[in-house]
C-alpha cells in the first residue's frame, strides 16, 4: 500500500514542484477578511456562483439543511438568474459574481460554473474571506490546481470540494478493511463508469435556448481568463465538448473515482499516466473523447486502471481493488450528472490462498450529506471536511495528467505533467 499524502505537495516529490507551487501561487492571506465564526445555532447565509442545473441541484441542497440561508445568486445568463429565482424568490440577482464576493453579510459561498472558471471563482471567494464549496473537477489545469490549493491553505476558510463520493459510507468501508489489513499487498485496482444515450443524441449535448445570445448572456466573463472572441452560443451551452473550456469525462466523471480510490488506499499523486481512446460514440463535433481507456501509475508498485464509454451503460461505475489476501468490490448503477443519485454497494471478499479462514463482509457503514458535511465545518471551523483542498489537488492532478497523456499520445510522469504548458 502506498504512503499516506496528508500534505501536499510532499517532501518526498521531485524538488521542481516546489518552484511550481510557488510561482503559479498567489497568498491573499493580508487581505482577507477573517471568518465570521458562527454558533450552533445561527444562521449560515450564503451565496450561489453559476445557477445552471448543477448549482440549482447544490442550492436545493443547501436549503435543506438547517438554519440555512440563501441570499445571492451571480450567473452570466439572465435564463439562469430567472430559474434561480424561483427556488430562492427573496435573493439578490447578479450576473456578475464579484458584486456577490463584495457583499459583507455572505458567509460562505457555492461555486457551480463551467471547469474553466472554477479556479478563478474559486480564488476569488478565498480572498473575499467566505467559506466556500467548489464543484469538481478543482480546477481546468494543474497550475490552476497549485494555486488553489497555496491559497487556501494559506486562509483560514472552510472549502469543500464538490465530490460527493468522499462522503459515502463504502469509502469508511473500504479504509477500515485496508487499515485491518484485509487486503494485503494492491498492486492493481479495475474501475469503469459506462452510459448510453439514444442514436443520435451525443452525451452531455443540449439545445440552445432562444435567447441564448449576447443580450442575455454575460459572454466575456464566461470567456474569464481566455482570449476575447465572438459570442458562440454552442460553446456556452454546451462547453462540455470543448478542450478550451472542459476536460472531458475525465474531468466530470473519472475524478470522482480517482479521488475515492486514492482515499481509500491513501494515495499521492500517481508517477505517470497513459490514456487512450476517441470520439467513437457520435460524431458530432466534439473535441474530448468518448471512449477512454486510462492507466495510472503509483509509487509503491501500483496501477489503477479506468475505462469508460458513452455507448452502453450496462454495467454503471464500480470499482475493484485487488489484493493478495482480498478483494474490495465497490459497484453502482448509473449515475445522473446533476444530482449524482445511485445506489451502491461495498462488498470483502477473502483470497483463499493466503485467507483461507477469511469470511466475506458486507459494508455497512452510514454515509453524510456531503453538502451538510461542509456547514457543519463551517459552523465548528473545522478545516477538516471529507473532501478538502488537498483531494481536491490531487483528483485534479491525476486527472489533468490522463489527459495530457491522450492530447500529446504518449506516456507521461508527473514531472512532465507539471512543467506542461496548459493549451486548448
Amino acid at each position: 500500500m502506498n504512503r499516506n499524502s496528508s500534505d501536499i505537495p510532499q517532501k518526498s516529490s521531485a524538488l521542481n514542484r516546489r518552484e511550481f507551487l510557488a510561482a503559479g501561487a498567489i497568498i491573499l492571506a493580508a487581505g482577507i477578511a477573517p471568518p465570521h465564526v458562527l454558533g450552533a445555532n445561527d444562521r449560515i447565509r450564503f451565496g450561489l456562483i453559476g445557477s445552471g442545473s448543477r448549482g440549482q441541484q447544490d442550492l436545493r441542497d443547501a436549503l435543506k439543511q438547517p438554519n440555512t440561508e440563501c441570499v445571492a445568486v451571480a450567473d452570466i445568463y439572465s435564463r439562469r438568474r430567472d430559474e434561480a429565482k424561483a427556488i430562492v424568490p427573496g435573493a439578490e440577482l447578479y450576473d456578475d459574481p464579484r458584486r456577490l464576493l463584495d457583499r459583507k453579510d455572505i458567509d460562505a459561498v457555492i461555486i457551480a460554473t463551467p471547469l474553466h472558471l472554477h479556479a478563478q471563482h474559486l480564488l476569488a471567494t478565498i480572498a473575499a474571506g467566505k467559506d466556500t464549496y467548489s464543484e469538481k473537477t478543482l480546477t481546468w489545469s494543474i497550475p490552476e490546481a497549485a494555486e488553489c490549493l497555496r491559497a487556501v491553505k494559506g486562509s483560514r476558510q472552510v472549502v469543500q470540494i464538490g465530490l460527493q463520493h468522499e462522503s459515502e459510507g463504502e469509502l469508511a468501508d473500504a479504509r477500515q478493511w485496508i487499515k485491518d489489513g484485509l487486503l494485503g499487498k494492491v498492486t492493481l485496482v479495475e474501475s469503469w463508469m459506462s452510459r448510453n444515450s439514444p442514436h443520435g443524441k451525443g452525451q452531455w449535448v443540449r439545445s440552445i435556448p432562444a435567447d441564448c445570445d449576447p443580450q442575455h448572456v454575460n459572454w466575456p466573463l464566461f470567456l474569464g481568463r481566455r482570449p476575447a472572441s465572438a459570442f458562440d452560443a454552442q460553446k456556452y451551452v454546451n462547453w462540455r465538448l470543448f478542450w478550451e473550456f472542459s476536460g472531458g469525462n475525465v474531468t466530470e466523471n473519472m475524478v470522482h473515482q480517482i479521488a475515492w480510490i486514492m482515499s481509500a488506499l491513501g494515495l499521492a499523486e500517481p508517477v505517470a499516466a497513459t490514456m487512450s481512446g476517441g470520439v467513437f460514440s457520435e460524431k458530432d463535433g466534439r473535441q474530448v473523447p468518448d471512449t477512454i481507456a486510462v492507466t495510472l501509475e503509483f509509487a509503491n508498485d501500483l496501477v489503477v486502471v479506468w475505462q469508460s464509454t458513452f455507448s452502453n451503460k450496462r454495467f454503471g461505475l464500480g470499482e475493484h481493488i485487488l489484493g493478495s489476501d482480498g478483494t474490495i468490490e465497490h459497484v453502482a448503477g448509473a449515475t445522473d450528472m446533476v444530482t449524482d443519485k445511485y445506489e451502491s454497494f461495498i462488498r470483502y471478499y477473502p483470497e483463499k490462498d493466503n485467507r483461507p479462514d477469511g469470511a466475506e463482509i458486507a459494508g455497512k457503514s452510514r454515509g453524510q450529506d456531503h453538502m451538510a458535511n461542509w456547514m457543519t465545518c463551517i459552523r465548528s471551523r473545522n478545516q477538516a471536511t471529507n473532501a478538502p483542498i488537498e483531494t481536491g489537488y490531487k483528483s485534479a492532478v491525476a486527472a489533468h495528467m490522463a489527459n495530457l497523456a491522450y492530447r500529446q499520445h504518449r506516456r507521461i510522469t508527473i514531472e512532465e505533467a507539471i512543467a506542461a504548458k496548459p493549451s486548448f
